[in-house]
């Protein structure tokens, strides 16, 4: 089992910054791809970044060059540094992993709250 926890949320105002943060922990033996997804209540929830074990980056078109996300392959930890924040990034972000061992397997982590007031 993998275990993902987030920290770093809260409130800010529009146009400030942000970083969150997320460790896995347990019984890891390879973390393939990590992320960050995030949701609005009655909405689904969307991709805004993922990084993969070469460093490779993705990230929803809505970012539009404001986040960056990076990763520590040997602490397996993700990072995501949100700049320029608006109003319509309030969300719950969630960290979101996959670990393959013999099978892939994703895991979420618990959510942390990001409220950007105007």
């Amino acid at each position: 089992q993998v275990q993902l926890v987030e920290s770093g949320g809260g409130l800010v105002q529009a146009g400030g910054s942000l970083r969150l943060s997320c460790a896995a922990s347990g019984t890891i033996f390879r973390i393939t791809r990590m992320g960050w997804y995030r949701q609005v209540s009655g909405k689904q929830r969307e991709l805004v970044a993922t990084i993969i074990n070469d460093g490779t980056t993705n990230y929803g078109e809505f970012v539009k060059g404001r986040f960056t996300i990076s990763r520590d392959n040997a602490k397996n930890t993700v990072a995501l540094q949100m700049n320029n924040l608006e109003v319509e990034d309030t969300a719950v972000y969630y960290c979101h992993a996959y670990h393959y061992r013999m099978a892939l397997t994703e895991y979420w982590g618990q959510g942390t709250q990001v409220t950007v007031s105007s």
